[in-house]
């Protein structure tokens, strides 16, 4: 296993971002799902570090990176660009679940990305199943009045539409 490097990247708004660093190879850049932060994918990093230099990082708002609100889709892309900046220019992104929209997302708006893995990314093409439009106010409100539970069912059933008997928090 080779020698991880823990360092931090700041973004456009100024979010400092957590960074793991580790092997050597073409930069791949690993994010994360939602509910997670980077340790969900220390073992992919693991895996890849023989051939990829990995740079696994805390999305905003998770682990030990900062959080600056308001929260946009638009500012972490501008957190995945800080990190292939600190890559070296350019990276591939392996993306899992909402990290695979946010790849994608990235690279759609012209993001220096040569390659991208995307696992189970959460797009639905059918209308009606659409989470409603006011999703992250609402979850946000959940969130501010100490409701944490109610906002991780929200989340899961609203919006990621698994099914109310899965979605139990304690």
């Amino acid at each position: 296993m080779a020698t991880t490097t823990q360092t931090t990247v700041t973004s456009k708004d100024g979010t400092k971002l957590a960074v793991d660093i580790a092997g050597s190879g073409p930069p791949i850049i690993l994010v994360s799902g939602g509910s997670v932060d980077r340790g969900s994918n220390a073992g992919l990093a693991d895996v890849l570090e023989s051939d990829f230099t990995t740079y696994n990082y805390d999305r905003r708002g998770r682990g030990d990176s900062g959080d600056t609100k308001p929260y946009a889709v638009e500012r972490e892309i501008e957190d995945i660009e800080a990190v292939i900046e600190l890559a070296g220019g350019t990276a591939h992104l392996y993306g899992s679940s909402s990290g695979a929209a946010l790849a994608l997302e990235a690279a759609a708006a012209g993001a220096p990305v040569d390659k991208l893995v995307l696992w189970e990314p959460p797009y639905n093409l059918d209308p009606a199943g659409r989470p409603p439009a006011d999703s992250v106010e609402q979850l946000d409100r959940m969130i501010a009045d100490g409701r944490r539970g109610d906002a991780a069912t929200f989340f899961m059933v609203e919006m990621v539409r698994m099914p109310a008997d899965f979605a139990t928090f304690a």
